[in-house]
């Protein structure tokens, strides 16, 4: 089978990329070992739509990819009968803590219009009274002695409208598969790539594990959880700077007490300060995840099939009880109610998005945890790496420079580049 491109990978990024590649005219076949599009780590997204990274380029490309999300419909060109994902407002509340305090933020929510405000610790107590706003920095582990010390202090916050998150993560890379098959791209699912072909310096196209080849001049490894060890079969890791493998995180859902529902104006809480996130859901639950603080051991993958779903009981106590020293209200459940997926983590929380040593072969990796919200914008950049460096540009030399719709700002892609020194980031899932 001939292409002219192959995407490794039907999640929300793998789809967006075939839909941009498949609108600038190439013929473009996505394969992926799951069963559907998005039924990967997509599908275990907590899908939040928010701008508080810590670079320029990152914040920029958050706040420009929301205004696609704003209009999805607008953006995909077309309706999925199926159905369509949605975003749900609910607003980011950002509590200033040590190492976070927003300060590498502002200035460029400032340049670039992102509408925020700053609350003291008064008005954060009248506006939210469903949180105790007490400093407990550094977080702990609940089985330190010092879990239980007081307050050494107030919090102050960053208040971030129109942040929220999308209702279906699965749904939307379904979305975005739908509208790339309008543009005559083609799905292949439960095909496992096991070998990427060369042809001297150049990709020739891959080997599934049926035996079937596919040829291409140019192959995309947009494989979540798995893209490593693809950019291992590829044999292109040698010039990497930045590295990026499975980390395993779990993410819970409780009953949310009042004050902390969607219809209640709640919003979805970044608390450095303890070690977790939240955010509210649909139908009175909220949805519990991690921070990954330097007190809690972070769970490397080597084969991301050996994974459990199930959640453990230890990340479960630990979470709960984070969740309820911010929010004394909050009813402990009885049980866990959760899952474990995967996360593809780079060494400093911020994408590859960027060509390889290996001439047509080309990199959406270290993504998952916080870039499902940069979705529809990755697909751009990465079309607008491969047109270049197809048609003889230097990336690596002279990064693309890609122009946002939205604020006419211009992006530097060579901040996501392989070869990048490591951001300065707040060194968690936040980016």
């Amino acid at each position: 089978m001939r292409a002219d491109a192959i995407v490794i990978g039907a999640g929300v990024i793998g789809s967006s990329v075939a839909l941009e590649l498949a609108r600038g005219g190439r013929h473009v076949v996505v394969v992926d070992k799951g069963p559907g599009a998005g039924a990967g780590s997509t599908s275990a997204s907590s899908a939040i739509i928010r701008y508080s990274y810590s670079t320029r380029d990152a914040i920029l490309t958050a706040w420009e990819s929301a205004q696609m999300w704003f209009d999805w419909e607008r953006h995909l060109g077309i309706a999925d009968p199926d159905g369509m994902a949605r975003f749900i407002e609910c607003g980011n509340l950002i509590l200033r803590t040590t190492g976070y305090d927003g300060t590498a933020i502002t200035p460029w929510w400032d340049q670039f219009g992102v509408p925020y405000e700053e609350l003291d610790e008064a008005e954060l107590r009248r506006r939210f009274p469903i949180l105790d706003a007490g400093k407990y920095y550094p977080p702990k582990s609940i089985d330190d002695p010092a879990f239980a010390d007081e307050a050494i202090g107030e919090l102050t916050a960053l208040y971030s409208p129109g942040c929220g998150f999308i209702d279906d993560p699965m749904l939307a890379a379904k979305n975005l598969a739908h509208a790339a098959r309008r543009h005559g791209a083609e799905f292949r699912f439960r095909s496992e790539v096991v070998s990427v072909e060369r042809t001297g310096e150049a990709v020739s196209g891959v080997t599934l594990a049926s035996g079937e080849s596919i040829l291409a001049p140019v192959v995309v490894n947009v494989g979540g959880p798995h893209s490593s060890i693809i950019n291992a079969i590829a044999g292109v890791t040698d010039d990497m700077a930045i590295g990026h493998r499975a980390l395993r995180q779990e993410v819970f859902t409780a009953r949310a007490p009042i004050g902390l529902r969607l219809e209640d104006g709640a919003p979805f809480v970044s608390d450095l300060d303890v070690g977790q996130y939240f955010r509210p859901q649909v139908g009175g639950t909220i949805l519990i995840g991690g921070a990954e603080p330097e007190c809690d051991e972070l769970h490397w993958i080597d084969d991301p099939d050996t994974n459990s779903e199930y959640p453990t009981v230890e990340v479960w106590e630990t979470a709960m009880m984070r969740v309820a020293r911010r929010v004394p209200d909050f009813g402990v459940p009885s049980k866990p109610v959760g899952l474990a997926a995967l996360y593809d983590a780079s060494d400093d929380w911020m994408p590859i998005y960027d060509r390889a040593n290996l001439h047509g072969f080309f990199m959406a990796c270290g993504t998952s945890g916080n870039q499902f919200k940069n979705a529809p914008i990755a697909g751009q950049y990465m079309r607008a790496i491969i047109d270049a460096t197809m048609n003889g540009h230097d990336h690596d030399a002279d990064p693309v420079q890609f122009r946002g719709g939205y604020t006419g700002e211009v992006i530097n892609l060579g901040a996501f580049s392989r070869r990048r020194q490591k951001a300065v980031t707040s060194g968690t899932v936040m980016g």
